[in-house]
């Protein structure tokens, strides 16, 4: 069978890195084949892609910047998650298309049909079976970020932003209830992978009884 295809979404600071390693490591104790990846990123070219993206060295426009998103996310789908899911394996992605429509649309304004048309476009038949939306105030999430070193182009972003790019997450998890889940980063680092592993185990289980 194909393998399932897992993103984790959420702001900065709401410990996606650290509950992706959690979640990769239950899946393997299961005995699946795990790929770990990134947008934008997963693939040396999407990498260059994600360099110019966070660290322009000149101003970048709003729809430069979702244009390059879907560049990135292109080169990533075709080269690396599609053939893994081909193979049966199981995808863990940190953000994916619901990053773009939080971050470009709820945040930068970028219009919800330009969004949906380049998503259709570049991914139509590759979609999250489970997307986990770690979730945190922005003022929480952002006091965690400070002290990491140099900052990308959108952790300089203002509170506000951060505002609209949460309620955009909230609002596509409202539409979405089948296939987001959200979780409460302000608890604990065990609480948090508690509820991660549970929703996991639950898909799992689903995969298992689609088994032929």
């Amino acid at each position: 069978m194909p393998g399932c295809f897992i993103t984790l979404e959420g702001i900065e600071g709401v410990g996606k890195s650290t509950n992706l390693a959690a979640m990769a490591e239950q899946l393997r104790r299961a005995n699946l084949s795990v790929v770990v990846t990134r947008e934008p990123g997963g693939t040396p070219l999407a990498e260059e892609l994600r360099r110019v993206v966070l660290h322009a060295g000149e101003p970048l426009s709003e729809t430069a910047e979702l244009l390059l998103m879907f560049a990135a996310r292109s080169i990533h789908v075709e080269q690396l998650i599609r053939p893994a899911l081909a193979r049966g394996d199981w995808v863990l992605c940190d953000r994916f298309t619901d990053a773009t429509r939080a971050y470009q649309g709820g945040g930068r304004g970028q219009a919800a049909a330009r969004i949906e048309t380049l998503a259709e476009w570049v991914h139509d038949d590759v979609q999250p079976d489970l997307t986990v939306l770690l979730d945190a105030p922005v003022e929480v999430a952002l006091a965690r970020t400070r002290g990491r070193g140099s900052e990308d182009r959108f952790e300089r972003e203002t509170h506000a932003f951060f505002e609209r790019v949460r309620a955009s997450y909230l609002a596509q998890a409202r539409r979405e209830p089948g296939r987001f889940v959200v979780v409460d980063a302000t608890a604990s680092l065990e609480e948090v992978q508690k509820q991660l592993a549970i929703h996991v185990e639950k898909l799992i289980l689903n995969h298992m009884n689609k088994s032929p």
